[in-house]
Formats: C-alpha cells, structure tokens, sequence
C-alpha cells in the first residue's frame, strides 16, 4: 500500500553536489523541519546516510538517501523528477543496529552504536591478541591479527567485504565475524553467528598490543574489553526504491564480478 508524505525534510552533506541538489528539491518541494518532517530525505554518499540513521534512530523518522557522494551503496539513484510518487512507492526496512560496550585501560565505559559494523583493529606495529567468547563460551582462547569486525547484514558488503567476509541477506538473522589478517589461527576466516549473540572480546598484552574500537564511524582508543550485541531498544528505519532495494542490491553484490 503506497504512503502519503505530506512535508519533506532535505538534508544534505557539505559536497558541493549534495548543496546544489538541496537547493533544487528544496525549490521543487519545499524543505520542512527535520522534527516535523514526515520523512527525511538524506543527499550525500554512504557516509552522511549512516550519521542522518544514527540521527534519527528511535526518532520514527523514514530515511530515503539519493546518491551525490561517490560509492552510494546505501542510496537511491539521484533524480528530482516525481520525487512524492517514488517516495509513496518506496520499501521500507527497519532494522536493529548493534550497540558496543567498552572498557579501556583506565577504567572508563563508553556505549556507541553501529548500523555496519563494530570493529577492533591495532593500535601500533605489534598484532593485536584477543580472546573471543561468545554468549559465556570461549571459542577462541586466542586470536592474532591486524583487527577483527562483527558485520550486520546491513554492513556485510562494506569493510567486513573488503576483510573478505560473507555477504549476508538482508533479511538473514545473522552476524558475520571476521578477522582481518589473521596470523593465528592462520587458517581461520571468521564464523556466521546468530544475532542474539553477545559476544566478548578480551584484548591479551593490552599494555604491548594496544587495541583501538570503532562502532562505525565512533572510535574509542585502548580498549581492554569490548562487548558487542544487537540492540534491543533502538531502531533505524530506511526507504528504498522497490526496483533497487536493499535487498536485491545486497544479492547482486553475491553475483558481482
């Protein structure tokens, strides 16, 4: 069933082709208050969708992107034409980003969520080693490499793809973990895990090995645990235009040459 947007709020990145395109939506269209817009529509690359979702996570607020940065994985193709048809027409996803918990070497706790991925990656020339444990169990007593990431779906063909990670479906219940150059065990490339996970990670020889961790584009330097689980209280909500959504932009991806 198609949806009625009444008002329209335009964000935009502070590239200069996000700024023109702003400017010429805002003349098609009109520009509401983000507050009391009925949906927000994002203009910028992947990066400035991710910071409009953590902006509007739990708010109610629909998110529709259109790409003018440069990769737009996370966009709907640029066009000013019918924009209120596409936007009535649009998918919608609503998913749960993962929430990160940290503790680092004096002590101090820091919360951040991630939509992609939360990664753990070394701080200086020495590898990192970590112990992994997942719900309570150990799995890995020990783990030495440049980094380790937990993906979500959402975040599956960005670094964790890049770490040669699975791609996962959007609509899958899972999580991909996966090291970066892994040195021990060399021949370990990660596990899918169930979403309701909680995983712990340890960093061992914190004080030679120091360890850095990133819930998107959130950093908290020398780390000495983190925690890492789906959140249960937090929702982002996105549109997609149903002949390029979400869904069939992650499969194709599976099929990328």
């Amino acid at each position: 069933m198609a949806r009625t947007f009444n008002s329209i709020a335009f964000v935009a990145s502070s590239a200069d082709d996000a700024q023109q395109a702003a400017e010429e939506l805002t003349a098609l269209y009109g520009n509401t208050d983000p507050t009391e817009a009925d949906v927000i529509v994002a203009l910028g690359g992947d990066g400035f969708m991710l910071q409009t979702l953590h902006k509007t996570m739990n708010s109610g607020k629909l998110v529709y992107g259109m790409n003018r940065g440069s990769v737009g994985f996370l966009m709907n193709r640029y066009s000013a034409e019918n924009l209120p048809e596409r936007l009535a027409e649009a998918v919608e996803n609503a998913f749960r980003p993962l929430e990160m918990q940290t503790v680092d070497v004096d002590g101090n706790r820091f919360r951040a969520l991630a939509i992609n991925e939360v990664y753990l990656f070394r701080q200086s020339y020495q590898a990192a080693k970590l112990r992994i444990v997942i719900d309570g169990r150990v799995r890995l007593e020990e783990l030495i490499c440049d980094g380790v990431l937990l993906a979500t779906p959402a975040g599956s063909t960005a670094y964790n793809l890049s770490a040669h990670g699975p791609i996962l479906p959007l609509e899958a219940p899972l999580l991909a973990l996966t090291p970066v150059s892994p040195f021990r065990p060399r021949r370990w490339r990660g596990a899918l895990l169930p979403n309701k996970v909680t995983v712990d990670i340890a960093i061992l020889e914190d004080d030679k090995r120091p360890v850095n961790a990133v819930a998107d584009h959130i950093e908290v330097k020398s780390v000495v645990k983190v925690r890492i689980a789906e959140s249960e209280n937090t929702t982002a909500r996105i549109l997609s235009d149903p002949d390029y959504s979400w869904s069939d932009r992650i499969l194709a991806e599976q099929f990328d040459n």
